[in-house]
């Protein structure tokens, strides 16, 4: 189980932050929340690499940690959405810089990791 960010002490403010959003996947999912509310199909279809259980996971931690949240309608098949919440939407301009970041690197012709191990 990971450690409980109200249980960090006050000086680990980005060590709190990357316990929340960090990891292969948070990121990207939130990246597509931004533009609205998505069922579980269109997330997993949007990022392709990601398996089932891991969505399913990355989901649940947002949600308890309040940054996303899930809704249930009741139909037959359920219905089930994830949005951001107020929290959430709080990390939309962190997401863009991280974006026209990645953009920026990416661009600078840096050697692939495959190029580096072989050297």
């Amino acid at each position: 189980m990971r450690e409980s960010v109200s249980d960090m002490p006050e000086h680990c403010t980005v060590e709190a932050a990357m316990e929340v959003v960090g990891g292969k996947w948070k990121m990207a999912i939130l990246k597509h929340l931004t533009a609205g509310p998505h069922r579980f199909g269109e997330l997993r279809r949007e990022l392709p690499s990601i398996t089932q259980r891991m969505l399913t996971r990355q989901l649940r931690e947002l949600e308890a940690d309040g940054i996303v949240h899930r809704e249930v309608y009741p139909q037959v098949p359920p219905k089930v959405e994830y949005s951001l919440t107020e929290i959430g939407r709080t990390l939309e301009d962190v997401i863009q810089r991280l974006e026209e970041w990645g953009a920026w690197y990416r661009a600078q012709g840096l050697p692939k990791a495959a190029d580096r191990d072989a050297g």
